[in-house]
């Protein structure tokens, strides 16, 4: 069954009811200001409709185009963002005195994470004198990484002058 998608349908042709027009035409060049009746004709001359584009603007947008391929395009742009949205970032934090069976615990689950498809932030915060030692949070983060079973992809290294360690994966 194919998940139906769902947006606000534009004024098209004689639904447009704004009088004067900014007219774009199929291939997205500036045709200038038109009133309604012209740039009807325009679009009936040329077999497409008249797409209302941005009802806001001063005056109106209004775009040449096949109605069809309008809303093709714009279910289209619909799927990408929701594509977007299902992709989150969990976070998994980790401490210089964490133990070798903690490690195994939040191994387990960042490989949980990256079968999902989901991006993962792996943070060593460092306290006190702790952020003295960044190469030992380093190490430790190097012993983690190799503890994941799964291949990934590093995202972002992390970066020397941040108080704290951070690093970004996804599954490869």
């Amino acid at each position: 069954m194919k998940e139906k998608i769902n947006f606000s349908l534009p004024k098209i042709n004689d639904k447009i009811t704004a009088n004067q027009l900014r007219v774009i035409d199929e291939l997205g060049n500036n045709l200038g200001v038109f009133n309604l009746n012209e740039a009807l004709a325009l679009a009936q001359s040329k077999g497409l409709d008249l797409i209302l584009i941005s009802e806001k603007a001063d005056p109106p947008i209004a775009k040449i185009m096949a109605y069809d391929k309008y809303r093709y395009q714009k279910s289209k742009e619909l799927k990408r963002q929701q594509q977007i949205k299902k992709e989150e970032k969990k976070e998994i934090q980790l401490s210089l005195g964490i133990a070798i069976n903690d490690m195994n615990t939040k191994s387990r689950q960042i490989e949980k994470f990256l079968n999902e498809g989901n991006q993962v932030s792996i943070r060593i915060k460092l306290h006190g004198r702790e952020k003295q030692n960044k190469s030992l949070a380093l190490k430790k983060l190097e012993e983690f990484l190799k503890m994941i079973t799964l291949n990934y992809k590093v995202l972002s290294e992390p970066n020397p002058r941040d108080p704290e360690i951070k690093i970004l994966i996804k599954k490869a």
